[in-house]
């Protein structure tokens, strides 16, 4: 089983906050994540289950004088290189989410009068919420502004993408009863969604050229 629906099923709907650290997250090991519960009667059955199942953490402890298969699990575990790379990440937080929020925030100021010019809308914030500077994205007013306006940016050798699809509408999602018209809001939100580069790296030079590319493509 993967590792999110492990944990759905062996937690059982308790309390647990699941962490990503695909390759797209603010910070990465290039798959994989991390497994924070507030119930302390779950934390043995996590080690033993990110041990393969086994009782290997009680091992090196000293709770046992060997180590063996005990309950449900797979092979979870990172590298250590690769837990030393995250680390590194985690270290210099504020400085990446610094960083991250410049690229945000430029995007927002820049693109902000096209789009009110062409029906596209951009990334809204409540006051009372706190976001993670993950992407920038807009809505575009319909399927074929996307499609040309991805087209327009990749004349000019500028990556955009969607890749946000139904759920109810996968091949999975049919399966198991899931129509057309179910959920309207991410049918349409599906349709008309456009990711613009972002990354920690991105220079405020590639920035500008993306946002030139932009503004140089007007809605139909």
């Amino acid at each position: 089983m993967g590792a999110r629906a492990g944990c759905e099923r062996l937690f059982a709907g308790r309390l647990r906050i699941e962490h990503c650290f695909h390759e797209t997250k603010n910070f990465t090991c290039g798959e994989g994540g991390a497994l924070v519960i507030n119930d302390t009667e779950l934390v043995e059955r996590a080690l033993v289950i990110r041990e393969k199942g086994t009782n290997r953490s009680r091992f090196f402890r000293g709770q046992v004088d060997k180590y063996t298969w005990v309950d449900l699990g797979s092979s979870y575990l990172p590298s250590d290189l690769l837990s030393a790379f995250l680390l590194a990440q985690f270290e210099g937080r504020e400085q990446i989410q610094a960083r991250r929020r410049c690229v945000w925030e430029y995007y927002r100021e820049h693109l902000g009068h096209w789009a009110s010019q062409n029906g596209v809308k951009l990334p809204f914030v409540p006051e009372h919420c706190e976001q993670p500077w993950h992407m920038f994205y807009m809505l575009m007013p319909s399927l074929e502004a996307r499609r040309e306006l991805i087209a327009h940016l990749k004349s000019r050798e500028i990556l955009s993408v969607f890749h946000y699809l139904p759920l109810h509408l996968s091949e999975m999602g049919k399966r198991l009863g899931g129509k057309e018209g179910d959920c309207p809001v991410a049918e349409s939100v599906s349709d008309c969604v456009i990711r613009l580069p972002f990354y920690n790296e991105l220079s405020e030079a590639d920035q500008e050229r993306v946002i030139s590319g932009i503004h140089e493509f007007v809605c139909g």
